[in-house]
């Protein structure tokens, strides 16, 4: 981009250790119970938390959560964006997502294109007067939800279509109020709903004060978010981390080389330029472990995961039956600086326990600058299988689970492995000698102690 050639090259190793510790995956977690302050620092550090209302295993804005900080009590979660000063608010960001409220305002542009653009202004038009309607409802009873909306304006929703439900005129002037950041969620209700409320009434004051800044310098702290939380990507990675077009990223990557937060490098195999934050920490060597979730930032943009790590990944829940390799809900597991399987899960609450429905090993031949002595080494199969077991296990306690229980026909190379070690140990703490055993047996003793994701 610069027209030069880096003089800085890392090693396909450096890369993943420098994008592990970007993510916060390879500190360790908080001895003591994790509190707010964790929430807040780790969300500041990361940039986003996606939200999805899918709960096969727990809610995708709870799992990296736990993947970073281990056992917590969501609630935690509820009460950073749903009380006031609020630490997190909903927006679009990568896709819906939990951002720091400062980062809400730098996202103020995205609002002005959906003013714009008008997505709803056929149906709204439809229907005069219901936009006006609405904000002045909210305006009058928020927090609302769009169920209270409907009731309230006596409106009826439709059949069910598909896999959603036919929208009112009350909801498509919900939506808009949304988009263009007239409104904007004060909480979601046990049932994942949104509840909305005047934006000034969400976001802290102190944040309502500051002054919205120019659409070029938005995206230009937004890159600088995206880089922060990457360690070293492409332009297409920094652009995708915030959803941000193309043109408008590049410049900003631009700016951010020439005042010295970025640095263009070159990593060994990649064909297109890299750019390394200057803050970033490469470390000599890491003993990252969580499972991560289908919607973890360090899995969002699939090129990467590939470049980095080797790994070709879909999401189970969105592809065809006939078309899945791996599950249904597939969760990647880090350990050390690589990717090195994968387990299909599912919270079985009717039974109490964690299911493994798949566990398949990664072929290490895939990845990108193996190293096969020293740091970075892939690490063999039984401490694969042990330390797979000891993360499943605090994960079911976490999740309010008794046990983890491998179904009897599940796949992959490491299912009849790991079934036969956790029947060796039921709870995946006791016979885990040294370390690891007493690290296990710490976090499930902790762990009692928090609430259940929903």
């Amino acid at each position: 981009m610069t027209g030069t050639t880096p003089s800085r090259v890392l090693t396909p190793g450096q890369a993943r250790r420098a994008a592990v510790a970007a993510q916060r995956l390879d500190r360790a977690r908080p001895v003591g119970p994790v509190g707010a302050g964790h929430v807040t620092r780790l969300v500041e550090r990361i940039g986003l938390l996606q939200i999805d209302s899918v709960n096969v295993l727990a809610r995708a804005h709870l799992l990296p959560v736990f993947s970073r900080l281990g056992p917590y009590d969501v609630g935690l979660l509820d009460r950073l964006a749903g009380r006031r000063p609020r630490r997190l608010v909903e927006y679009w960001a990568h896709e819906a997502s939990y951002v720091p409220p400062a980062t809400y305002q730098l996202l103020r542009w995205r609002m002005e294109r959906h003013r714009e653009r008008n997505h709803w202004g056929r149906e709204l038009t439809l229907h005069p007067g219901v936009v006006d309607a609405v904000r002045d409802l909210v305006a009058e009873r928020g927090p609302v939800t769009a169920s209270q909306v409907h009731d309230l304006l006596g409106h009826r929703r439709g059949p069910q279509e598909g896999w959603g439900w036919h929208w009112t005129p009350a909801k498509h002037a919900l939506e808009h109020l949304f988009n263009v950041g007239e409104i904007a969620t004060a909480r979601r209700t046990p049932q994942f709903e949104r509840a909305y409320d005047l934006t000034e009434r969400v976001l802290p004051a102190e944040v309502l004060a500051r002054p919205v800044p120019a659409e070029a310098d938005a995206v230009r702290e937004l890159v600088a978010i995206a880089a922060a939380a990457h360690g070293v990507a492409t332009l297409r990675g920094l652009a995708d981390y915030f959803r941000l077009p193309a043109a408008p990223t590049a410049r900003a990557v631009a700016a951010l080389v020439a005042d010295g937060t970025l640095e263009e490098v070159r990593v060994a195999g990649w064909s297109r330029p890299a750019y390394l934050h200057t803050a970033a920490r490469v470390p000599r060597s890491t003993h990252a472990r969580a499972l991560l979730a289908p919607f973890d930032p360090l899995v969002f943009e699939r090129r990467r995961l590939h470049e980095i790590w080797g790994m070709h990944y879909r999401i189970g829940i969105y592809t065809p039956v006939a078309q899945r390799t791996h599950g249904y809900y597939v969760l990647p597991f880090l350990l050390g600086e690589h990717l090195v399987a994968r387990v299909d899960l599912k919270a079985d609450r009717a039974a109490g326990v964690l299911r493994v429905r798949a566990a398949h090993a990664e072929d290490p031949a895939g990845v990108p600058g193996l190293p096969a002595t020293g740091a970075g080494v892939w690490p063999g199969a039984a401490e694969v299988v042990a330390e797979l077991a000891a993360e499943l296990a605090v994960t079911a306690q976490w999740l309010g689970l008794g046990a983890v229980v491998v179904d009897g026909d599940a796949g992959g190379s490491l299912a009849r492995d790991l079934a036969g070690h956790l029947a060796r140990d039921v709870t995946g703490a006791r016979g885990l000698a040294g370390p690891l055993g007493r690290d296990v047996a710490g976090r499930l003793a902790r762990s009692r102690t928090t609430a259940a994701p929903r």
